[in-house]
C-alpha cells in the first residue's frame, strides 16, 4: 500500500500536492508530497470512526529508501482500518537525524488530513524507535493538536543522552583494547572518517573476543550501554549465571552499535548539529558500573580471565575524555532534548531486552516527567522479550487501547494483567508478554529539563 513517488517529485508544487484518492467501498487510500518534499500516505475507510492515528515511523539512516509510513505494520494496519481508524504519517522531509524536520511534517500531514476529511473527533499519536522520540516531542511541544500518545520503544531520552550514551562503550573499547590506535570516536570529518573508524575498532573488538580477556573488557563496554544479555529472538536465553552465554550475546550487540549507531549515525547527527555535542568529560564509569544490572556479570567474567577491573577502571579514569563543541551541544538541546512537560497522556512501553535503545530510556523520561509534574499523565508497561521493537500485533493493539480507555475512562489501567488480556483480545494465537519490571536507573548524567541536569 505504500508507493514511493519519486518519479513524481519533480512535477508537485510547493504547495502540498496528492495523487487522485482511490476510492473503494473500503475507503479511500491516499498519497502525496508536502511542501517540505516529505512524502504521506493515509488511509480513510469508508466508516470512519473520527480517530485519526498519526504515526511516526523509526530512524532511516541517511541515504536509505524514506517511505511514508502510517502504521508498524500490516496486520496492525489491516485491524485497525476494519474497525473504522483513520491512519496518516508521513516520511519526514529528510533522512538520518530528521528531528527538525519530522515534527513539523508530522503536523503538516495532519493539516492536510483535516483539510481533506474533516476534524477529527480524537488525534493520537504513536511511534516505533526513533518515531517514539517523535511522537513524544509532539506530545510535549503541541498537545494542542492531540489528545493522548503512545511510544514504542522510543528514544525517549533525547537526543543529547542518547549521543552521550553511545560514546560510553567506544570510549572504553578504545581505551581498554586499543589503547594507542588513535580512533577517532566523535567530530568526523566525513562519512568515510566515520566508517573508517568503525572498521578499525570493530576489528579490535573480534579480536578480543576470541580471549577471557577481551570478553571481559567487552561485558564492561556492554554494561555502559546497559545492553543486556538476551538482546535477539535467534539467541538462547542465556541462564541467570551463564555469563560466558550472555557475554557472547551481547557482543554481537557491541558489533551492531560500533557498525552503524556510535559512528556512522553520529556523523549524520554531528553534519546537522555543526560539530559533536557529546562528552564525558566528569563521568565516573566507576559509579556508572556499580549501578549496572550487569555489574554481575562484569565482575565474575574479570575474575574468570584474571584481570583487575580496578586497574581497567582506573585507566578508563585517566584516559584524555572527549568535549561537547558548544555551538553544536546548543543546536542538539534547541531541537531534540525532552522536558518531560505533558498535557496529555501518554503511554510508553518497551521490551526488556532491547539493545539499540536500552528499556533504562524509560527511567528517564519518568523522571523527567516527575520533575515537571506529569508523572499522573505518563504510564510506562514492559513486554518481556529481545529485541527492539519486537511488539507482536497483539501486544501493539493492546497498548493503544489502553491509551484510549484511559481517554474514555479518566483512568489508567496498565497492569500486566489488563494489557495481556487486551493482547489476547487482538491476537489469540500470540502468547502476551507484558510483565510487572522496573529498569534501572539511566546509565550516566543526561540532558532533560529536570533538577539535577548534567552539564559537560
Amino acid at each position: 500500500m505504500r508507493i514511493r513517488l519519486a518519479l513524481l517529485t519533480a512535477c508537485l508544487s510547493l504547495a502540498a500536492t496528492a495523487l487522485p484518492a482511490r476510492a473503494a467501498a473500503s475507503g479511500t487510500h491516499l498519497e502525496g508530497r508536502l511542501a517540505s518534499g516529505a512524502a504521506y500516505v493515509m488511509d480513510v475507510p469508508a466508516s470512519w470512526n473520527g480517530t485519526v492515528l498519526l504515526y511516526s515511523h523509526g530512524y532511516t539512516p541517511a541515504g536509505a529508501p524514506n517511505p511514508a509510513q502510517n502504521t508498524p505494520g500490516p496486520a496492525v494496519r489491516d485491524r485497525l482500518l476494519a474497525e473504522g481508524y483513520a491512519l496518516i504519517g508521513s516520511s519526514y522531509a529528510s533522512t538520518g537525524w530528521a528531528i527538525a524536520e519530522a515534527v513539523p511534517d508530522q503536523l503538516a500531514t495532519l493539516d492536510l488530513f483535516t483539510d481533506t476529511f474533516g476534524a477529527p473527533e480524537r488525534s493520537l499519536a504513536w511511534g516505533t524507535s526513533y518515531g517514539g522520540f517523535v511522537t513524544t516531542m509532539l506530545a510535549e511541544r503541541h498537545a494542542d493538536r492531540l489528545d493522548g500518545s503512545l511510544s514504542m520503544c522510543g528514544l525517549v531520552q533525547g537526543g543529547v543522552a542518547n549521543w552521550n550514551s553511545t560514546l560510553d562503550p567506544v570510549f572504553a573499547l578504545r581505551t581498554l583494547l586499543a589503547p594507542d590506535s588513535g580512533v577517532r570516536l566523535a567530530s568526523f570529518t566525513d562519512q568515510a572518517e566515520a566508517v573508517a573508524a568503525a572498521k578499525s575498532l570493530t576489528s579490535k573488538v573480534d579480536a578480543a573476543q576470541r580471549t577471557s580477556e577481551g570478553r571481559a573488557r567487552i561485558a564492561l563496554a556492554a554494561a555502559l550501554h546497559h545492553i543486556p544479555g538476551y538482546n535477539d529472538a535467534s539467541q538462547t536465553r542465556p541462564g541467570p549465571t551463564d555469563w560466558a552465554a550472555q557475554q557472547a550475546n551481547q557482543y554481537a550487540a557491541v558489533r551492531g552499535l560500533l557498525h552503524l549507531p556510535a559512528f556512522s549515525w553520529r556523523q549524520e547527527a554531528e553534519s546537522r548539529a555543526g560539530g559533536n555535542p557529546s562528552w564525558n568529560s566528569g563521568v565516573d564509569y566507576t559509579a556508572m558500573l556499580a549501578r549496572s544490572p550487569l555489574y554481575k556479570e562484569v565482575t565474575e567474567l574479570y575474575k574468570e580471565a584474571g584481570l583487575s577491573l580496578r586497574t581497567d577502571l582506573s585507566a578508563l579514569a585517566r584516559a584524555p575524555r572527549v568535549s561537547a563543541d558548544p555551538a553544536a551541544l546548543r543546536w542538539m538541546r534547541s531541537t531534540s532534548v525532552l522536558s518531560g512537560r505533558l498535557t496529555d497522556p501518554q503511554l510508553n512501553i518497551h521490551t526488556t531486552g532491547d539493545a539499540l535503545i536500552p528499556v533504562q530510556s524509560e527511567s528517564a523520561y519518568r523522571r523527567a516527567a516527575t520533575a515537571a509534574g506529569s508523572a499522573g499523565l505518563l504510564r510506562l508497561a514492559y513486554v518481556d522479550g529481545p529485541g527492539h521493537c519486537t511488539f507482536t500485533a497483539g501486544e501493539t493493539l493492546a497498548a493503544l487501547r489502553t491509551v484510549e480507555h484511559r481517554l474514555d475512562t479518566g483512568r489508567w489501567d496498565v497492569s500486566p494483567g489488563a494489557l495481556n488480556r487486551r493482547a489476547v483480545a487482538e491476537d489469540p494465537a500470540a502468547e502476551p508478554r507484558y510483565v510487572r519490571y522496573r529498569p534501572a536507573a539511566y546509565p550516566r548524567p543526561h540532558d532533560l529539563a529536570h533538577p539535577g541536569d548534567a552539564r559537560p
